[in-house]
């Protein structure tokens, strides 16, 4: 049996609300923080999914993104460091396409029936940029899925799967485009969306020999949501109880990770004996049908997932303050410099155990956790003074108090020293938070973040931050 063995979603805390950007539109979308992109809700999704479970029995991670932070360079491999995977595992980046994110699921059903692997983390994430007072800039939301592909323990079996490949320029964005483009809006529904989709789910029908009638919940990727209605009814079923809530007026349309995210949020409700059709579109259509098993009730318990990132929230104050996340204005540089010290790519792969999955030391002899790393430099237990008696710890799945805080006024960043549960303090930045809500004592949580700073090097920097619990 081959399927989903586990799930995980993020979705930012931050929404903007429609009425901002057009008058007497209801609802909102989620926005990716100002230290935020498609790599760090990526690795927030993974850590959802892989809660509670062994992570060295993970022998793959793939990636898929439309708006991966690197051209050229693997972000399969950061996100594989930042969850601390085995060194061996093998990491694969999936792009170019909206349906990226179920090509690389697809790809990873394969590998472990085909036995090249026993468990796959499938992770998705999307920050599509709309140019400011189009209708993309409505639409488009942030968010990020993770499911884990295995054979033991599968809580979704695969049952078959159904793909077309299509050509069709409807949307697109080249190289050298910084926003989504897009041809006329009736001729990209009827002649892609409709026309496409209905062809992968009523040959998945066809092919496995399933009513339209026998699907407990279709996760349906939808650029709008009046053409998800249109779709399912094109394909035999019932919208008002098959069709899972596309979720255009909460979140926004997440591009890649879209169908993830809405096949993540059904098995959350799911019960054992329903199917469950996902669907994605993007120059063709891809149609899978999983069958839900028993011990998904477990997860719920233990997943945050789409339906616990909803819950929490907090408001972007205003368009400008969106405007200036997306780098689309600039504000004027503090008068006084900044001295800054930025380390070197190759001090950055010696403290690599450091940064990525934020090892601590461990004494031996008393216990006592120390953060960082103690190298050759730092050889004895501040404590016990044992010497050369420490193992390594991870720091990044744990939570924290906050010891105590302040604020960087030059560039507007709460930094703050976190206790951690288990032992080990550490200096963070401080983020999804307002400054005057925070609290000495206050429960926060590790999130993978971008560092705000400019390098003339040509490098991102990510680290972990603290934020509310």
């Amino acid at each position: 049996m081959v399927g989903v063995v586990s799930y995980g979603a993020y979705v930012p805390r931050w929404r903007l609300s429609k009425e901002l950007l057009r008058r007497g539109l209801k609802g909102e979308k989620a926005v990716a923080g100002p230290d935020e992109d498609s790599l760090t809700m990526g690795v927030a999704a993974a850590l959802d999914c892989l809660k509670g479970l062994d992570r060295s029995s993970v022998d793959a991670l793939f990636f898929a993104s439309t708006t991966s932070p690197f051209k050229e360079k693997g972000a399969a491999s950061m996100i594989a460091a930042a969850l601390d995977l085995r060194r061996d595992v093998a990491t694969a980046d999936f792009g170019g396409t909206l349906r990226a994110g179920t090509t690389a699921l697809k790809s990873a059903l394969d590998a472990v029936k085909a036995g090249s692997a026993r468990n796959v983390l499938v992770v998705s994430a999307d920050c599509r940029l709309a140019a400011p007072g189009s209708a993309f800039e409505l639409s488009l939301g942030d968010g990020a899925a993770a499911l884990l592909v295995g054979s033991e323990g599968v809580v979704a079996e695969y049952v078959g799967g159904f793909f077309v490949a299509d050509e069709i320029y409807d949307v697109w964005r080249r190289d050298v485009d910084l926003y989504v483009q897009s041809w006329e809006e009736r001729f990209i529904y009827t002649q892609g969306y409709l026309r496409v989709l209905s062809e992968a789910i009523n040959g998945l029908f066809k092919k496995l020999s399933v009513a339209p009638s026998d699907v407990g919940k279709a996760a349906i990727y939808a650029p709008d949501a009046r053409r998800a209605v249109e779709l399912a009814r094109a394909v035999g079923m019932d919208p008002a109880k098959q069709l899972l809530d596309p979720m255009l007026d909460s979140i926004g349309c997440t591009g890649a990770a879209h169908a993830l995210m809405l096949f993540t949020a059904s098995l959350e409700e799911a019960s054992p004996g329903s199917k469950m059709l996902i669907a994605s579109y993007g120059n063709g259509g891809d149609a899978l049908l999983f069958a839900v098993k028993e011990g998904v009730e477990k997860l719920k318990a233990s997943r945050r997932g789409v339906r616990g990132h909803l819950a929490v929230k907090r408001p972007v104050p205003d368009y400008v303050t969106y405007l200036r996340w997306r780098g689309l204005i600039s504000l004027p540089e503090p008068r006084v410099p900044m001295a800054v010290s930025y380390p070197s790519a190759s001090a950055m792969w010696r403290e690599r155990d450091r940064i990525y999955p934020l090892y601590a030391s461990k004494c031996k002899r008393c216990g006592t956790v120390q953060y960082p790393v103690l190298g050759p430099s730092h050889r004895v237990c501040v404590k016990c003074k044992a010497k050369d008696e420490f193992e390594k710890v991870r720091l990044s799945d744990k939570r924290g108090k906050l010891f105590s805080f302040s604020y960087d006024f030059l560039r507007g960043v709460p930094i703050g020293l976190v206790n951690m549960e288990g032992g080990g303090r550490v200096f963070l930045e401080l983020t999804d938070v307002d400054v005057r809500e925070l609290k000495v004592g206050m429960d926060v949580e590790l999130v993978f973040r971008r560092l705000e700073l400019w390098r003339s090097d040509g490098i991102y920097g990510y680290f972990w931050k603290a934020a509310p619990a």
